[in-house]
């Protein structure tokens, strides 16, 4: 941007910046307009294609839409990484205006700190591989972030853990929680093994992989021959059976993880000097590992980005754009973020959604909003499942209660139901629940709010009923080892799931609500009332809530959507390739020069040797790296 763009864009009463996210997994669009988070979301949900990384057309014509504004009343485009030249973006936007490129792991951090309720705190960033770099560390202050240290590719503490999600059987890039789920089945036998053979760990949560058990050279962290012998044969095919094996690996390199993640934390404790952390990256994702933090760490406060996968990185460049390019001042609003609860994608209003029902000849009945909750309330108590579709659509991988199924957490079949007939996935897999934020101190052993459904945190021992289906009077959300990955709601985030909560608590004594994605199996969550329908009448769900309009299963004739096979959603049905992870650049350029980095930075790992105190790399070219943003803007 030359000067005089400078000055108009700086004389506007409002400056629309555009962040994207794409190429990698889960492409992405966000809106941000005088550093307000206007819209948000993720291109699968409108292509239908599970962690799409293409270019996020149909996103940004929602966040355009969303904002009332057209590709001309953009200011700035901000590009999660240089993957493409200018040009190219230009042509696919028709856009004239000017376009920069913040780093990987400054975005990042850019949206774990930016949007959290902290003037200043700690960043920490964790990754599969970002640019070549898979974690860093430093401090945000207001409007500005450093990060100060590094870990290089290929030592990756994500990539490990993919590598052992492709090594029991689950796809990379959407199985990982599954791994999670399964490690509480199992024992920590490998952990040794692994600590002693694949990852040199230090005290300070850096780490060097020994590359001997991976196959890295073609682009990608696969598994080899020499990993297979170290744990007895081959990688798990998908679909097959689960044996007592695959437990212990999931329990064990979960709890290595945990392990780093914990003192990753406490040394950037030290090294900060601050009792808040933010947290971003896709193993920000792992839930466990973030109860950890919370529970043991040294931080008093910590705020984890909900999108902390690749399509918050559109969120932190726009971020970064509004903050540190156009040096915006920035205001925090006590113990409130300003994620908006997340809730920032498309929202249907009753009218549109009663055409559609009109037009497609769905019975419906339609009810006042205390009447649709008391409805709702008794048929949850009645052990029914039901598909609910409210407002505005979430942000990142969590149902936060506008995609969301729903059903009674007391019921001690419930589980079973819902993994084997509704989602058609692994039998072992938990549930969330949602519990209306005051009375969750009764349920679980957490002294704080947890909206993003993003800490994992113990069941109360006084709700424990010992081991076994039953485990707790809640069983349908209480794991195996007796944990939850809790949601916590208040009322001013989203009124109308809040209400619903709070009369199921009021006529039936329960405060909490079962909780999980509005999809089944590899599907994305559900955007439209059309998606919304499709899955309800091809899964066994019994009631559909869209708006104020409840849909009963056994009113569906013959024009309804008829239940399709079972396995159609089937979380088993698509091979994993060998490659555990290939990001996009490398598989659609693969240039040279930048493979040569890769292996430059192995050499730089290796140089330090098994006996180095630490692999954190001090960023050096810090300063250089934001001398040459500045350029760029």
């Amino acid at each position: 941007m030359n000067p005089v763009q400078a000055m108009k864009v700086m004389s506007k009463d409002r400056i629309n910046i555009l962040g994207i996210s794409a190429f990698y997994h889960d492409a992405a669009a966000v809106l941000v307009s005088d550093g307000e988070i206007i819209a948000a979301a993720q291109e699968e949900r409108f292509t239908r294609k599970k962690h799409d990384p293409s270019f996020p057309v149909k996103s940004i014509e929602y966040c355009l839409r969303e904002g009332s504004i057209d590709i001309g009343d953009i200011d700035l485009v901000a590009f999660y990484d240089k993957l493409f030249a200018e040009k190219y973006i230009r042509r696919i936007l028709g856009y004239k205006g000017a376009v920069v490129f913040p780093e990987h792991h400054h975005s990042h951090a850019a949206s774990a700190f930016y949007p959290s309720p902290f003037d200043e705190a700690a960043i920490l960033t964790v990754d599969g591989a970002g640019k070549w770099i898979t974690a860093t560390f430093g401090k945000g202050k207001r409007n500005k972030i450093e990060l100060s240290h590094e870990i290089r590719s290929p030592h990756s503490l994500g990539l490990l853990y993919s590598a052992f999600t492709h090594y029991c059987g689950f796809e990379v890039n959407s199985g990982e929680y599954k791994l999670m789920g399964l490690a509480s089945y199992g024992e920590p036998r490998y952990v040794g093994l692994i600590l002693e053979s694949l990852v040199n760990l230090k005290k300070d949560g850096s780490l060097r992989l020994n590359l001997k058990y991976f196959n890295y050279r073609a682009g990608s962290l696969a598994t080899n021959d020499r990993f297979h012998s170290l744990f007895g044969g081959r990688p798990r095919d998908p679909g097959s059976r689960l044996e007592q094996k695959h437990m212990d690996l999931a329990r064990s390199v979960q709890l290595v993880t945990e392990m780093a993640i914990l003192n990753m934390a406490r040394h950037v404790y030290i090294e900060t000097g601050m009792d808040s952390l933010c947290l971003a990256g896709d193993v920000a994702l792992n839930c466990a590992a973030n109860g950890r933090i919370l529970r043991e760490g040294p931080f008093k406060n910590i705020w984890i980005q909900p999108a902390s996968s690749d399509a918050g990185g559109a969120l932190g460049a726009a971020l970064i754009g509004w903050h540190e390019y156009m040096g915006k001042g920035r205001k925090t609003h006590g113990n409130r973020d300003s994620q908006k609860a997340s809730l920032l994608g498309p929202s249907f209003s009753d009218e549109k959604i009663k055409t559609y029902l009109i037009e497609n000849d769905i019975p419906y009945e339609k009810l006042d909003r205390e009447d649709l909750n008391k409805t709702v309330s008794d048929l949850l108590a009645e052990e029914n499942v039901i598909g609910w579709f409210q407002g505005r659509m979430e942000f990142g991988p969590r149902a936060l209660g506008s995609r969301s199924i729903l059903a009674d957490p007391r019921s001690g079949k419930m589980q079973s139901i819902m993994n084997t007939k509704i989602k058609f996935r692994e039998s072992f897999r938990p549930f969330a629940p949602s519990v209306i934020l005051e009375r969750a101190g009764e349920y679980f052993d957490l002294d704080r709010e947890s909206p993003y459904m993003l800490l994992v945190s113990p069941v109360k021992d006084d709700r424990r009923e010992g081991p076994g289906a039953k485990r707790s009077g809640v069983p349908a959300i209480t794991h195996v080892d007796h944990s939850a990955r809790v949601q916590t709601v208040k009322r001013e985030d989203n009124p109308p799931y809040y209400d619903m909560i709070n009369k199921f608590y009021e006529d039936h004594g329960c405060s909490l609500v079962v909780n999980t994605s509005f999809n089944a199996g590899e599907e994305p969550i559900v955007c439209t009332p059309d998606d919304a329908y499709r899955c309800f009448m091809k899964t066994d769900m019994d009631y559909l809530v869209m708006g104020s309009f409840l849909i009963d299963k056994t009113k569906q004739g013959p024009r309804g959507l008829q239940p399709g096979p079972a396995n159609e959603f089937r979380s088993d049905k698509q091979p994993v390739t060998g490659a555990v992870f290939a990001p996009a650049y490398c598989a659609l350029l693969r240039p040279a020069g930048l493979l040569m980095k890769i292996f430059r930075n192995a050499l730089s790992g290796r140089a330090r040797g098994r006996n180095a105190e630490t692999y954190w790399v001090n960023r050096r070219n810090a300063a250089a790296t934001k001398k040459s943003l500045e350029k760029q803007f």
